[in-house]
């Protein structure tokens, strides 16, 4: 492919890439496709804002891009501040307004050409933004500087943006302009027509050619130049563009025919301009294309690529996105990006295609659990035993459970063990428990599976997958399969059937599958039986991000070692289980398991619950009692499993 480069001059030696000045706000996108907006039924939250999409899309490509905006002070802000930092992008510079919400917009897919958009941003937080909040330091940190139209469409914002940008020209930052047209947010539309992509108005090109000198990149759509140009026709436009901003770099995006660049003179054809074509894929969502697109082609020009590669990964970025549902969550990884690149055909359909799809999960930043120490009380049928033998009543295990998480809550703070400790609940006796532990930053798994059953079953019936969109994100499936690769075909294959329902449903739902394997111990056990159960998974497209296993022998472990970075080098890890084990059987399994280069740690729990519950339910512990010989035995365990560990 031809190429030009790219010769843009960036400051070296500076802490920030790109710095976005903009809308930060909540997306809802409703759930229902080819619903109208009015008959949507349920919505996906998520991060919004032309600024914010680009400031989470740099960040996940590579770049170190920063925040400047402002959100309310409320669950909605932090939730945007939070997301953006998780992703890896500086929210420093990101006001906490006290008097104004967050933005918030409403978003549907109707069909592929229609997408309703409602735009609640009457006197919101971002659009709150002014002068005060612009600090030089922080725009002087920075290689580039982009702003999107909006955030010139009133008095305080204009003032604030026009001072970011005479601050960049004084320290040789780069200037960035996202037109960003929508009329509405302009005010020369009804409110309900966000939908409404280009109306000519002689008062937006005025403001906007008033400050396209002002910029070295100036990025959009056909009809985003012309609102800029003031003409209807695009190489007019481009002209009057051209001799207002005579140094700036100009990228028109024209969805699927690509896109094209002029870094100096105005082609007689836009046809003449330096382009690269986009892949042909058929689109579900349009609405955030373009600051994908503007992400992936920023990732290479901040970099000093040329422009062919910034072409060719901005279409990649836009065609990923048009595929799926909302934008910053769709917005892909490198790792995506060099797989689809590398396809010798494009997917029609690339958010149908399981090897992107399963990328797109796992290749993102995630939050590192190592020298993981979880307590299971997930059992469901052995707190019902012990209930039973004491004679009270079932509805005791609730309580039971609540002061298990206390006891683990004091173990955390008593260890200093923050972002190490986890435990395995279920919601049938558990689900105070549950409520009690979310939001505390712990590895949470629960079950699935119903207690003891071979094929695998699942506690809930057919119904299981589906409660899966209630649970909070940072819940983890559970499943135990009693899973053995000598089994008869037919279990087998009801065996792989449910488990492959699972791990579809966690596809869809987005929470991470814990599988644990335990072959059944009615066949015969052969040294690499738990290797070929795992290997037939892979084989049959199932990875699940965690593995639970039993103990094995040093060769065992390595062979897993092997297997996972060949077939799976995402694998979260690998978690040891106990099967009620003494004290002295677990450390053996410790020792063996602590040179695995994929164990992450343990999650135990009738070793460590059976004892103090049957005696608290036999009445003969009172509940600090409970709570202190859990801990007891819960902190024997890991000052075990630590003698062990090997440092990483």
């Amino acid at each position: 492919m031809h190429t030009m480069q790219n010769t843009t001059h960036f400051a070296a030696d500076r802490p920030l890439d790109l710095i976005c000045l903009g809308r930060l706000a909540i997306d809802l996108y409703a759930r229902q496709l080819g619903a109208r907006l009015e008959d949507a039924s349920s919505f996906a939250r998520y991060l919004g804002g032309s600024s914010a999409n680009i400031a989470f899309g740099t960040a996940r490509l590579g770049l170190k891009s920063a925040m400047l905006s402002r959100v309310g002070d409320e669950h909605m802000g932090r939730y945007l501040l939070q997301t953006l930092s998780a992703e890896g992008c500086d929210v420093s510079q990101v006001k906490v307004d006290p008097e104004r919400l967050t933005a918030l917009v409403l978003l549907g897919i109707k069909d592929r050409d229609t997408f309703p958009l409602l735009f609640y941003r009457e006197n919101c937080a971002d659009m709150a933004l002014e002068e005060a909040d612009i600090d030089e330091d922080f725009i002087a940190s920075s290689k580039a500087l982009l702003i999107t139209g909006t955030h010139f469409s009133s008095a305080k914002v204009n003032a604030a943006s026009r001072k970011a940008l005479a601050l960049a020209r004084q320290h040789d930052v780069r200037t960035v302009l996202d037109i960003d047209y929508r009329p509405v947010l302009w005010g020369i539309t009804g409110r309900g027509n966000g939908e409404q992509r280009y109306i000519a108005s002689d008062g937006v090109t005025a403001h906007l050619q008033s400050v396209l000198p002002l910029f070295d990149l100036i990025v959009g759509t056909e009809e985003e130049i012309n609102i800029a140009g003031g003409s209807d026709d695009l190489l007019t436009s481009l002209a009057v563009v051209r001799q207002l901003a005579p140094q700036a770099t100009l990228v028109v995006k024209r969805g699927p025919l690509g896109c094209a660049v002029i870094p100096a003179a105005i082609p007689e054809r836009i046809e003449d301009a330096f382009s690269v074509k986009s892949a042909q894929v058929e689109v579900m969502n349009v609405l955030g294309a373009g600051d994908a697109f503007l992400s992936g082609f920023l990732s290479g020009w901040l970099n000093g690529r040329d422009y062919g590669w910034c072409c060719t990964r901005a279409n990649a970025c836009g065609a990923l996105v048009v595929s799926r549902h909302g934008c910053s969550p769709a917005m892909p990884t490198p790792a995506e990006l060099d797989y689809f690149l590398g396809l010798e055909t494009t997917p029609l359909r690339p958010g149908d295609d399981a090897t992107l799809n399963r990328l797109h999960r796992v290749s993102i930043q995630r939050k590192q659990w190592d020298d993981l120490c979880v307590f299971a009380f997930d059992h469901r049928k052995q707190f019902f035993e012990l209930a039973q033998q004491s004679g009270v009543d079932e509805a005791r295990i609730s309580s039971l459970k609540n002061l298990l998480v206390q006891a683990v809550a004091e173990t955390e703070a008593a260890l200093q063990l923050q972002g190490h400790i986890g435990i395995l609940v279920d919601d049938r006796y558990g689900e105070d428990a549950i409520y009690a532990a979310t939001g505390r930053g712990w590895w949470i798994g629960r079950p699935v599976e119903l207690p003891g059953s071979n094929p695998l079953e699942f506690d809930r019936g057919r119904t299981a997958t589906a409660r899966l969109e209630s649970w909070p994100q940072e819940h983890i499936i559970k499943c135990l399969v009693q899973y053995h690769p000598d089994d008869t075909l037919e279990n087998r294959l009801e065996q792989e059937a449910q488990v492959r329902a699972i791990y579809e449903a966690a596809q869809l739902s987005g929470h991470e599958l814990l599988l644990e394997v335990i072959p059944s111990k009615k066949l015969p056990q052969q040294p690499d039986t738990v290797l070929r159960a795992l290997k037939r998974f892979y084989n049959l497209g199932i990875y699940p991000e965690w593995w639970k296993l039993e103990s094995m022998s040093r060769a065992q472990w390595q062979a897993v070692d092997a297997l996972l970075a060949e077939r799976d080098p995402y694998c979260r890890g690998v978690v040891l289980l106990g099967l009620h084990a003494s004290l002295d059987v677990l450390r053996q399994g410790f020792a063996d398991a602590a040179a695995s280069t994929s164990c992450r740690g343990f999650m135990v729990g009738r070793t460590l619950f059976h004892e103090p519950s049957q005696r608290w339910l036999a009445g003969e512990l009172d509940d600090a009692g409970l709570i202190s010989a859990a801990r007891a035995n819960f902190e024997t365990l890991i000052d075990i499993w630590r003698s062990r560990r090997q440092p990483r």
